[in-house]
């Protein structure tokens, strides 16, 4: 798989006005969008305890809109251009703000409908509070991607079983989990995970996890794809 570079934070996500950003392209939402759409670079908004990010960070992107019919329920559409990098992570995020020792349980269900064409991925991106440490749980993904760093070999860890890398994108560690073969629907138990890396292979301690993000990874969708989030929902005690 081709190597990639990964944003800082997914850009956006640590500014805290980002609603008015440049409209990227003319392309609009789907008539599905009965709560809310934006087709802005950097468009959010909160829904049901989620908050959703539109986030087009990369360089060279084309047009892309997020629809949401709540914080668990939505979908975007996205035309960007059959050229190499990351071109955006729309996402629904959960903040945790909790310690990896102090957390009962973390996991989280997903169910997705993405498309057959293209290069991207459907992911996790889990973060500490300082931005130190990116922990990416790859679902499924298509075409030319690939994640950062070397391979660390294979676990099965929170009920699937995932190749495991580590490396570093210059400004924070960056440990990616691709699942062995794709899924479209499943819950992920994200706490094992965490407590591998830190108890396990003991690189890094004991973070307190501020964001839980899931969303598209998208490097081409040339003619316009669909991303669907049929349903979502992250669960932390």
């Amino acid at each position: 798989m081709a190597s990639r570079t990964l944003s800082r934070v997914t850009k956006a996500l640590l500014a805290p006005a980002l609603a008015l950003g440049a409209t990227i392209g003319l392309a609009s939402a789907p008539a599905s969008a009965a709560v809310w759409n934006s087709c802005d670079q950097w468009g959010n908004t909160s829904l049901n305890g989620y908050t959703l990010y539109n986030n087009i960070w990369g360089s060279g992107a084309g047009s892309q809109c997020t629809w949401a019919n709540s914080g668990t329920n939505w979908g975007v559409w996205a035309d960007h251009p059959n050229t190499g990098g990351i071109k955006s992570y729309p996402n629904s995020k959960k903040v945790i703000n909790k310690s990896i020792d102090s957390l009962r349980s973390l996991s989280s269900s997903y169910n997705v409908s993405v498309p057959s064409s293209g290069a991207y991925n459907s992911s996790y991106d889990v973060w500490d509070t300082d931005y130190d440490y990116e922990i990416m749980l790859w679902v499924n993904y298509n075409g030319p991607v690939g994640p950062i760093g070397t391979s660390q070999g294979s676990v099965s860890l929170g009920g699937h079983t995932w190749n495991v890398y580590k490396g570093s994108n210059g400004s924070n560690e960056v440990f990616s989990f691709l699942r062995t073969s794709d899924s479209n629907s499943g819950t992920v138990n994200i706490l094992p995970i965490l407590k591998w890396i830190k108890d396990t292979k003991r690189w890094m301690g004991n973070e307190t996890i501020g964001d839980v993000q899931f969303g598209y990874e998208v490097t081409s969708s040339s003619g316009g794809l669909n991303f669907t989030t049929n349903n979502l929902t992250v669960s932390s005690s």
